[in-house]
């Protein structure tokens, strides 16, 4: 794979403006661009204070050396946090092992945490540094392609409840985002082909351009397969499309709800398998597939916009069917309790064409459930 080329994406909010810097090989300098080397005019955070580090055991022994060395390089004193992989672990309880750490090693209002690793991480720490000492800096590092083109921006933060996905949370926006695209080499091909889901779900939102761009790939399926300039659009297209909507709309007060497209049904999924049958960009697939057809019975779209975007889904080898033995009557509860739920209405975001989409209050419980009723898995049809 020919060398990804360096590029910075500003998120322009109002006093909380950052970049994301796309940089090959960046965690080697990112101590030094926390410093304002080559980055800022002053330092994002001083050089001398404290930063915790924070990470899961799998990506710390790949990563975490390097980072430590390039944050002590900078001036800093590093400490670290250690939090078990997975879903499920995206608990308080984790979030008091951040805390604990921060007491434990003495952090202040001057220090910072830096999230090594994919989504869950972000969040976990990103949530733990809203809450320290009543908020302090943040620095997002993320390693999985879920992780760079979604969830590391847009200072979502936060845990799961036992009965829904991220409904203890915080909006804390980061100091810096740095995606290193070389982590991707690591990254197994299961969790690649769920941060593609999330990719697709620009092209299908937002960036009509790049969903062409998927649909003309040979693959999706596997990072080896995928050429550089197709990952180089990948990762800065839907960088720039999340910017584009967060800078419009902070706090999901209106055009961000959209982008939570496939995540309504999705959420209910990860839910109630436990957050350990499948991941988040496989239950984002599902909960795609299901829009769109609901969006198609409602003729809000085209069926043959769905079949493409379908199509994307199968290239990139994700689920389009319902787990095995998941309660259809389940999901449609759950539902009732996701975030986006207002005065008691369940709201659906829906396409209406290739790059574009809405938010629904009109998906009734009788059009969802028909619909995740064709999504069955086909063993259990047979």
């Amino acid at each position: 794979m020919a060398t990804l080329t360096q590029t910075t994406i500003r998120v322009n909010l109002p006093q909380e403006a950052y970049d994301v810097r796309i940089a090959p090989d960046g965690l080697d300098q990112l101590g030094a661009w926390l410093a304002g080397d080559g980055l800022t005019e002053k330092p994002l955070v001083k050089p001398g204070q404290k930063v915790l580090l924070v990470s899961n055991p799998v990506v710390f022994e790949l990563y975490g050396l390097r980072v430590i060395a390039s944050l002590k390089k900078a001036g800093y004193t590093v400490c670290h946090c250690i939090l078990p992989a997975g879903e499920q672990y995206k608990t308080l309880a984790s979030i008091e092992r951040i805390h604990d750490a921060a007491y434990e090693n003495r952090l202040e209002r001057s220090s910072a945490m830096v999230a090594l690793g994919g989504g869950v991480i972000g969040d976990m720490t990103g949530f733990a540094a809203s809450t320290w000492l009543r908020g302090i800096a943040l620095i997002q590092v993320p390693t999985s392609l879920l992780a760079m083109v979604d969830a590391s921006m847009g200072g979502k933060t936060g845990v799961n409840h036992p009965k829904g996905k991220n409904l203890i949370g915080a909006f804390h926006q980061p100091k810096l985002v740095l995606i290193d695209p070389n982590v991707l080499k690591t990254l197994p091909v299961r969790e690649f082909r769920a941060g593609v889901a999330e990719v697709i779900k620009y092209g299908v939102i937002w960036d009509k351009p790049l969903f062409e761009k998927l649909e003309a790939a040979e693959r999706l399926d596997d990072y080896n397969h995928v050429s550089s300039d197709l990952l180089q659009t990948m990762l800065e297209h839907s960088c720039r499309a999340k910017a584009d909507v967060v800078s419009q709309d902070v706090k999901e007060a209106g055009i961000r709800a959209l982008l939570n497209y496939g995540h309504t049904i999705g959420h209910a999924i990860e839910s109630l398998t436990g957050y350990s049958e499948i991941n988040h960009g496989e239950a984002v697939a599902i909960g795609m597939v299901a829009a769109g057809q609901i969006a198609v019975d409602m003729k809000l779209w085209e069926a043959s916009a769905t079949e493409r975007q379908d199509a994307l889904i199968k290239k990139t080898e994700l689920p389009t069917r319902l787990p095995n033995g998941i309660n259809i009557d389940e999901i449609l509860v759950s539902l009732k309790s996701d975030k986006k739920v207002k005065e008691g209405t369940v709201r659906f975001v829906l396409p209406k064409g290739i790059g574009e989409a809405f938010v629904s209050d009109m998906v009734t419980d009788k059009i969802a459930k028909a619909v995740l009723e064709s999504l069955r898995s086909q063993s259990e049809v047979n």
